[in-house]
């Protein structure tokens, strides 16, 4: 059996509030947080959303890496962000 996700357990526990402790449900709230801020909410249109799927599945990459990873590249490109620059004397993957 698998354990239950967040939005169950906070669904039980807001059934049953007189039921819990404080501090158990400081520990789901605190747990409930991170899931709530990184929660992927980025909507494209459809075009971009089927371009952006067969993309992140050509590279590996799930969406929301595929989106971080654009948005990177375009912020370098455009200069909002300093370019990501190799070391000289770093060791790199592949051949030349």
């Amino acid at each position: 059996m698998t354990p239950p996700d967040t939005a169950t357990l906070l669904e039980v526990v807001a059934d049953r509030i007189a039921d819990i402790s404080r501090a158990d449900l400081q520990i789901m709230l605190r747990r409930a947080a991170p899931r709530l801020r990184n929660a992927g909410a980025v909507s494209m249109d459809d075009d971009v959303e089927e371009a952006l799927r067969d993309l992140a599945s050509e590279l590996g990459k799930a969406r929301n890496d595929m989106i971080r990873f654009i948005v990177r590249e375009w912020m370098e490109k455009n200069t909002y962000l300093p370019v990501h620059m190799l070391d000289e004397d770093q060791d790199v993957e592949g051949n030349a």
